[in-house]
């Protein structure tokens, strides 16, 4: 693939990243932010049992901390490349890898070019029986030359901050603080007059006193001394120091959770792109799970351009985005032919399905009895197979799974179905009244299926997005292993002797 002489925004890349970043222009975003697997979480890092991403993972942990760090050196050569010289990177790690990303991301951008190693306190407490609990995160800050963009950015004063310094209180009530209203230790001196009997050289000139004395703002103290009032509702609060306490990670309760493993929440990427970016600026996020950069981008009026390897995860962010108001989201490098489907991994392929079926997951990670997935409003049973040529005996064992579920109709969706599939289909119709409808992965690509038409399928402008696997129906890292392996795939295949 050639590289691109522009840069188009608003578009969404299922891709592995260091690949599309390759085909991107020199000097052309103005901010990145990643959050990329952390080096102790390979067991944390499927989202909703999409393991797209999990084999390339993988390998990565296998050759210890080296590995994982020059796995990340590639791609931050070329993101170091696709900043402007005003832009900024923003890498999110944890404490067991973040040492090593340093003096990585300093042989790229310069060690004059760290800014900050900023501590996010994610959670309260974490109990650890061999040592201090963890409960931060570390989000490295790096410029990409002396003027890179930087707007002051304020947070809320801590608890009893208040209380200590803005102890005065006007007749109405407003609190405030007194500030020297001398120019001692003032950079730049000042103005030399005397005031109420004082001489002294002043922060202000007369005229500024005196406008401020008539305004009220002008703070006495018991000898008599002038000082300046600083009232706490004119505040913006405590400029962002490098420890963000005040940003609480995403609950279980909070509106905006999605279910994602390691969700980000908004507010902490506004303040990264409300100190580092400006109204229409590029932001991208090479790593962006389930969108949270971009929706944050999107609602500060940012430009934006988003990399996931997963098309669940893509699917969740066009969703997602489109409810921040953004008119349109182009996704590029989602599977739009058979041959693409036939590449997804298994997990990823039944997520596929399930989101074209506009149904939704099974809760169950065993003993489903063969039902990956339900229909839309009717809740009638979806089974997949990721195979060619489905033999008799699968249709004969989801017509027990459908009968169990107390439904009087199914689905098995595969590539394609053998003539003993369709005889057992018939056969169950007419013996117990049971419809299995045989579905072929052709037929959903084109919206020739009963619950998929062009319009709402998988990549129409209205699709919804199914709900997420619950994390306790994710598979395990063994699961999603063996799935890329291939041994699911032999195991269905072994289930159609008579198609032999």
């Amino acid at each position: 693939m050639a590289p691109v002489g522009y840069l188009e925004t608003g578009v969404i890349y299922c891709d592995d990243n260091l690949h599309r970043l390759a085909q991107f222009p020199d000097d052309c975003v103005d901010l990145i932010y990643l959050d990329p697997p952390f080096f102790t979480n390979r067991h944390y890092e499927v989202i909703w049992g999409d393991e797209a991403e999990v084999r390339s993972f993988e390998d990565r942990w296998e050759g210890g901390i080296n590995v994982y760090v020059e796995w990340m050196r590639e791609r931050v050569i070329e993101m170091h490349r696709l900043l402007k010289p005003t832009g900024s990177l923003y890498l999110h790690c944890d404490p067991t890898a973040s040492h090593a990303l340093k003096e990585m991301v300093d042989d790229i951008f310069g060690r004059e070019n760290f800014r900050n190693e900023i501590i996010w306190k994610r959670t309260s407490g974490h109990s650890d029986a061999r040592g201090y609990g963890a409960v931060h995160d570390v989000i490295l800050y790096y410029v990409n030359g002396q003027h890179a963009t930087w707007n002051p950015t304020y947070q809320p004063y801590e608890p009893g901050y208040t209380e200590q310094y803005y102890r005065y209180k006007d007749p109405n009530g407003r609190r405030f603080m007194s500030a020297d209203a001398s120019a001692s230790g003032l950079s730049g001196g000042g103005y030399e007059y005397e005031w109420k009997g004082i001489t002294r050289v002043w922060r202000m000139p007369r005229e500024t006193m005196e406008s401020m004395e008539a305004e009220g703002r002008i703070f006495y103290t018991r000898n008599g001394f002038p000082r300046i009032k600083r009232y706490l509702d004119e505040s913006k609060g405590m400029p962002v120091q490098d420890v963000w306490t005040d940003i609480e990670a995403v609950r279980s309760w909070h509106e905006e959770r999605l279910g994602y493993p390691t969700q980000k929440p908004v507010a902490l990427m506004k303040r990264i792109l409300e100190a580092s970016s400006n109204k229409g600026d590029i932001v991208l996020d090479p790593f962006c799970g389930c969108g949270t950069t971009l929706v944050a981008a999107q609602l500060l009026g940012r430009q934006w351009i988003g990399l996931d390897i997963s098309p669940t995860a893509v699917r969740v962010m066009r969703e997602r985005l489109r409810r921040a108001g953004a008119a349109q989201v182009k996704l590029v490098g989602m599977p739009v032919t058979e041959d693409d489907v036939r590449k997804l991994k298994p997990f990823e392929f039944q997520n596929w399905v399930i989101a074209t079926m506009n149904g939704s997951h099974s809760p169950r990670k065993s003993g489903d009895m063969g039902i990956d997935g339900f229909s839309f409003m009717l809740h009638e049973p979806i089974q997949v197979k990721q195979s060619s040529r489905i033999g008799r005996n699968v249709v004969d064992n989801f017509e027990t799974a459908v009968k169990r579920s107390g439904k009087d109709k199914g689905y098995i969706v595969a590539f394609s179905f053998g003539k003993g599939a369709h005889e057992e289909a018939a056969r169950v119709k007419g013996a117990d009244g049971l419809t299995i409808e045989l579905l072929k992965v052709a037929d959903l690509l084109e919206g020739k299926a009963d619950l998929v038409t062009p319009e709402t399928g998988l990549f129409g402008a209205d699709a919804p997005v199914p709900e997420p696997r619950s994390p306790d129906s994710r598979p395990s890292i063994e699961e999603l292993v063996a799935s890329d392996t291939g041994q699911n795939a032999i195991e269905e295949d072994a289930e159609d002797p008579d198609e032999s």
